[in-house]
């Protein structure tokens, strides 16, 4: 029995009669048409070449890139065999036609790149044997530009901070330093925290979004299993992330509200041993997550939002600043993959 179409979580939209899924491409291409800009629509790319749908571009640049970099076509990519071509078919046998169809498809990048378009994507790119990366003790991808080893602009600054001449060359500077340079010695705190963006949840305001909640509700502390059998804990125990700038690893919201950061813990053989490691976007406080008062109005806030850990407020403070993180002196970034940490059963 066929599997019916499953089309993507988005609305759909018309550009010029076509059927696709609203997005920014979508919207980019109806606008270029309506302004009557050139490469879009009839003939957009070449004579022969329609710019209509997203497809229409994305479709030629993997063609392009399995075509490879040579006139006559021999570094091309393989075709892709009988079996495979069967795979990539049942890969997208749910998708409805605004999506993919293959005769709209194979018609974009023509018949005899086809089947290495399909070699591409079954793939999700191009990749060289790894045999062939080396030459002579050398890369064979040469950068082959111009390195400045040296950059007289960074070397001839002063540090606003030490009076001292800034480093004009690659060296190695130890993370860790307060804006002084100075080393902190944060031994009674062993872990080192550090901060991801999963796939599903890049950014704060995501919490909002329910079917991402489905997949994934919460988030955790993920350690390695070494670390969790020094701490005596398992999947799923809670713990509390504590610093020597947070002692009671709280976020102090007001003075009579905190959060404290308590997570679930994630045991992950991928994690380095003595790091730890959790997603940001969730683990709040508001944006919804608790109870607020408008206008004398109670707006009743949804526990689901604020699941999961937020553990900012653990990164180590600056000794001699004492009101920000550490940051880096040069590119003034926060420095948030130095913080150390202690875990403790909550």
């Amino acid at each position: 029995m066929r599997q019916p179409a499953i089309a993507p979580l988005v609305e759909t939209v018309k550009v010029a009669g076509r059927e696709m899924p609203i997005c920014l491409e979508s919207m980019l291409i109806a606008f270029a048409l309506r302004l009557g800009l050139s490469g879009f629509g009839k003939d957009g790319l070449k004579d022969g070449m329609d710019y209509f749908h997203p497809d229409d571009l994305y479709l030629r640049m993997v063609a392009n890139l399995a075509f490879g970099e040579k006139e006559d076509g021999s570094d091309a990519v393989p075709d892709a065999s009988e079996k495979e071509m069967d795979i990539f078919r049942q890969a997208r046998r749910h998708l409805p036609k605004s999506v993919y169809e293959e005769k709209r498809w194979k018609k974009i990048v023509g018949a005899e790149l086809w089947p290495k378009v399909v070699y591409v994507l079954n793939r999700g790119g191009r990749f060289m044997d790894q045999s062939k990366t080396y030459k002579d003790g050398m890369v064979a991808n040469k950068y082959g530009k111009l390195a400045n080893m040296y950059c007289e602009k960074t070397g001839t600054t002063k540090d606003s901070m030490t009076g001292k001449k800034l480093h004009g060359i690659a060296t190695y500077v130890p993370a860790g330093l307060d804006c002084l340079g100075r080393e902190i010695d944060n031994s009674a705190y062993p872990l080192t925290l550090i901060t991801y963006r999963r796939a599903q949840h890049t950014k704060s305001r995501t919490v909002s979004n329910y079917w991402l909640l489905d997949v994934a509700p919460e988030n955790s502390y993920q350690i390695n299993p070494i670390d969790a059998k020094a701490l005596g804990v398992k999947d799923g125990d809670r713990v509390k992330a504590v610093s020597s700038a947070n002692l009671k690893g709280e976020w102090p919201i007001t003075d009579s509200w905190s959060k404290p950061m308590v997570g679930a813990v994630l045991i992950d053989p991928g994690m380095r041993p003595g790091v730890v490691a959790f997603s940001l976007g969730m683990g709040h406080w508001m944006y919804g997550a608790t109870d607020v008062q408008v206008d004398g109005k109670t707006i009743k806030g949804d526990a689901r939002r604020g699941k999961g850990v937020h553990a900012n407020a653990a990164m180590t403070v600056d000794p001699h600043l004492k009101n920000v993180c550490l940051s880096d002196s040069v590119g003034a970034s926060a420095v948030f993959y130095d913080t150390r940490i202690r875990l403790e059963k909550a």
